[in-house]
Protein backbone atom coordinates (compact mmCIF):
# COMPACT_ATOMS: atom_id res chain seq x y z
CA UNK A 1 0.00 0.00 0.00
CA UNK A 2 0.92 3.66 -0.70
CA UNK A 3 0.04 6.59 1.18
CA UNK A 4 -0.12 10.22 -0.58
CA UNK A 5 -0.85 13.25 1.56
CA UNK A 6 -1.29 16.43 -0.37
CA UNK A 7 -0.52 20.23 1.17
CA UNK A 8 0.32 23.29 -0.26
CA UNK A 9 -3.55 24.21 -0.83
CA UNK A 10 -5.44 27.87 0.28
CA UNK A 11 -6.57 31.01 -0.94
CA UNK A 12 -4.75 32.38 -3.35
CA UNK A 13 -5.82 35.41 -5.16
CA UNK A 14 -5.60 36.05 -9.18
CA UNK A 15 -2.49 36.16 -10.68
CA UNK A 16 -0.53 34.39 -7.62
CA UNK A 17 1.17 31.47 -7.13
CA UNK A 18 1.01 28.23 -4.87
CA UNK A 19 3.19 25.16 -4.31
CA UNK A 20 1.12 21.92 -3.72
CA UNK A 21 2.98 18.87 -2.38
CA UNK A 22 2.64 15.29 -2.38
CA UNK A 23 3.97 13.40 0.26
CA UNK A 24 4.47 9.25 -0.07
CA UNK A 25 4.67 6.77 2.04
CA UNK A 26 4.02 3.08 2.59
CA UNK A 27 5.43 0.62 -0.03
CA UNK A 28 6.35 3.38 -2.40
CA UNK A 29 8.69 3.42 -5.11
CA UNK A 30 10.63 6.01 -7.00
CA UNK A 31 9.37 3.93 -9.84
CA UNK A 32 6.43 5.08 -9.25
CA UNK A 33 4.70 7.85 -11.96
CA UNK A 34 2.50 10.75 -10.21
CA UNK A 35 -0.24 12.82 -11.29
CA UNK A 36 -2.05 15.51 -10.20
CA UNK A 37 -5.90 15.69 -10.87
CA UNK A 38 -8.41 18.35 -9.69
CA UNK A 39 -12.35 18.34 -9.15
CA UNK A 40 -14.30 21.95 -9.13
CA UNK A 41 -17.93 22.16 -7.60
CA UNK A 42 -19.91 20.48 -10.12
CA UNK A 43 -17.38 19.24 -12.11
CA UNK A 44 -15.72 16.42 -13.40
CA UNK A 45 -12.30 15.65 -12.42
CA UNK A 46 -9.55 16.77 -14.64
CA UNK A 47 -6.10 15.85 -15.23
CA UNK A 48 -4.01 18.97 -14.75
CA UNK A 49 -0.05 17.21 -14.87
CA UNK A 50 1.95 14.13 -14.65
CA UNK A 51 5.50 12.51 -14.15
CA UNK A 52 7.35 9.63 -14.97
CA UNK A 53 8.90 7.56 -12.16
CA UNK A 54 12.45 8.88 -13.17
CA UNK A 55 10.98 12.53 -13.23
CA UNK A 56 12.51 12.34 -17.22
CA UNK A 57 9.30 12.88 -18.95
CA UNK A 58 5.88 15.16 -17.47
CA UNK A 59 2.79 15.99 -19.44
CA UNK A 60 0.38 19.01 -18.69
CA UNK A 61 -3.40 19.75 -19.26
CA UNK A 62 -3.58 22.55 -22.08
CA UNK A 63 -5.16 24.89 -20.06
CA UNK A 64 -2.16 24.64 -17.44
CA UNK A 65 0.56 24.78 -19.97
CA UNK A 66 3.51 27.24 -19.09
CA UNK A 67 1.74 28.27 -15.81
CA UNK A 68 2.38 24.71 -13.27
CA UNK A 69 5.56 22.35 -13.42
CA UNK A 70 5.33 19.52 -12.04
CA UNK A 71 8.25 18.05 -10.51
CA UNK A 72 9.24 15.22 -8.28
CA UNK A 73 12.39 14.80 -5.66
CA UNK A 74 12.55 10.79 -5.14
CA UNK A 75 14.72 11.42 -1.95
CA UNK A 76 12.06 12.69 -0.10
CA UNK A 77 9.58 11.18 -1.30
CA UNK A 78 7.38 14.01 -3.06
CA UNK A 79 6.20 15.55 -5.97
CA UNK A 80 5.32 19.24 -6.47
CA UNK A 81 3.15 21.14 -8.51
CA UNK A 82 4.20 24.70 -8.41
CA UNK A 83 1.46 26.87 -9.74
CA UNK A 84 2.03 30.49 -11.39
CA UNK A 85 -0.47 33.16 -12.49
CA UNK A 86 -3.46 31.11 -10.94
CA UNK A 87 -6.84 31.85 -12.60
CA UNK A 88 -10.35 32.16 -10.89
CA UNK A 89 -10.84 28.40 -12.86
CA UNK A 90 -8.50 26.88 -11.56
CA UNK A 91 -10.12 26.61 -8.28
CA UNK A 92 -10.81 22.99 -6.88
CA UNK A 93 -9.80 20.56 -5.19
CA UNK A 94 -6.21 19.14 -6.44
CA UNK A 95 -5.28 15.37 -5.67
CA UNK A 96 -2.00 13.76 -6.47
CA UNK A 97 -2.20 9.51 -7.67
CA UNK A 98 0.47 7.53 -7.73
CA UNK A 99 0.56 4.01 -10.11
CA UNK A 100 2.31 1.07 -10.35
CA UNK A 101 3.55 1.74 -13.40
CA UNK A 102 6.49 4.40 -14.20
CA UNK A 103 5.16 5.22 -17.43
CA UNK A 104 2.47 8.66 -17.91
CA UNK A 105 -0.79 8.07 -17.64
CA UNK A 106 -3.60 11.13 -18.08
CA UNK A 107 -6.94 9.22 -17.02
CA UNK A 108 -7.96 8.79 -13.25
CA UNK A 109 -8.02 4.67 -13.83
CA UNK A 110 -4.60 3.90 -14.59
CA UNK A 111 -3.96 5.77 -10.96
CA UNK A 112 -3.77 3.00 -7.86
CA UNK A 113 -3.41 5.44 -4.87
CA UNK A 114 -5.30 8.65 -4.09
CA UNK A 115 -4.75 11.34 -1.48
CA UNK A 116 -7.45 12.93 -0.23
CA UNK A 117 -6.92 16.46 -1.56
CA UNK A 118 -6.22 19.88 -0.97
CA UNK A 119 -8.60 23.15 -1.70
CA UNK A 120 -6.50 26.00 -4.03
CA UNK A 121 -9.12 28.88 -3.92
CA UNK A 122 -8.35 31.73 -6.84
CA UNK A 123 -10.43 34.51 -6.26
CA UNK A 124 -10.80 37.44 -8.76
Amino acid sequence: QVQLVESGGGLVQAGGSLRLSCAASGRTTSNNAVGWFRRAPGKDRDFVAAITGSGGATDYADSVKGRFTISRDNAKNTVSLQMNSLKPEDTAVYHCAARIGSLLATRAPQYDYWGQGTQVTVSS
